[in-house]
């Protein structure tokens, strides 16, 4: 009798952008609950003293939660709950260092660190990239093939060179950027956006709502543009 259990690509298993997403949301979850329960607690205890011990410890917590878990257990609680481990390139757990290094890149680029992940072989942020990690299945049995990636080929002949590929893709991007600004010239002259949110910074509600539509959708943009490019699907520079 045929089994109904699905059959794992062999070799490692790099995890996909959606289970990286649901690790982050469970540890911002986490640090949420923390945030407000700190808060609660000062504003019951009415104590300056305490309430100022409070918001040193929640800073210090929040910002070597991510680092310590990683370096000592390979990643963090939402890692664990979602079944994915931070690696070295060499092997094991990131040394102290560079897992701080890590949680320092990726909080600083914020969510632009995951746009290289479509254009890299092991769907590697830049976080990743440039501390020498990867995230990945941390029990192959219980991952199913929608969660992960297997490495991705770069040798193969029907795909242009990478240059062609990386010049390809800065134009498309030099593009997309005349087109976002033309979009909001054409939202400014159709009064759905007002002059005083883009140059004072003044926004209505409505204003908010459309400057991250916009921004979410340039976002969504440059990530499918340098995944297709990457993977020789732009006019210019196309897999034979």
């Amino acid at each position: 009798m045929a089994s109904d259990a699905p059959t794992l690509t062999p070799g490692l298993r790099y995890a996909r952008f959606s289970r990286r997403l649901k690790a982050i949301l469970l540890d911002w979850m986490l640090a949420m609950a923390l945030l407000f329960g700190a808060l609660a607690v000062a504003s019951n205890a009415q104590s300056d003293t305490l309430a100022r011990i409070l918001g040193v410890a929640v800073v210090v917590i929040l910002l070597l939660y991510e680092p310590v878990l990683v370096w000592r257990t390979g990643g963090t609680f939402g890692h664990a709950w979602t079944n994915l481990r931070v690696v070295d390139d060499r092997g094991g757990n990131l040394s102290f260092a560079k897992a701080l290094a890590r949680f320092a890149i990726k909080s600083l680029l914020g969510w632009y660190s995951f746009l290289t992940m479509l254009a890299t072989r092991r769907n590697q942020a830049v976080h990743d990239l440039l501390t020498h990690s990867t995230v990945q299945i941390r029990d192959a049995a219980k991952a199913n093939p929608g969660q992960f990636v297997t490495e991705r080929s770069a040798d193969d002949p029907a795909m242009p060179s990478w240059r062609r590929r990386a010049l390809v893709t800065v134009v498309y991007l030099a593009l997309g950027v005349l087109l976002y600004f033309g979009v909001l010239a054409a939202l400014l002259q159709g009064g759905i956006l007002s002059r005083a949110g883009i140059n004072h910074g003044i926004c209505s509600g409505g204003d908010r709502i459309v400057d991250f539509a916009a921004a979410a959708a340039w976002l969504a943009m440059i990530a499918v543009v340098i995944g297709m490019g990457w993977r020789g699907r732009l006019f210019g520079a196309r897999k034979a």
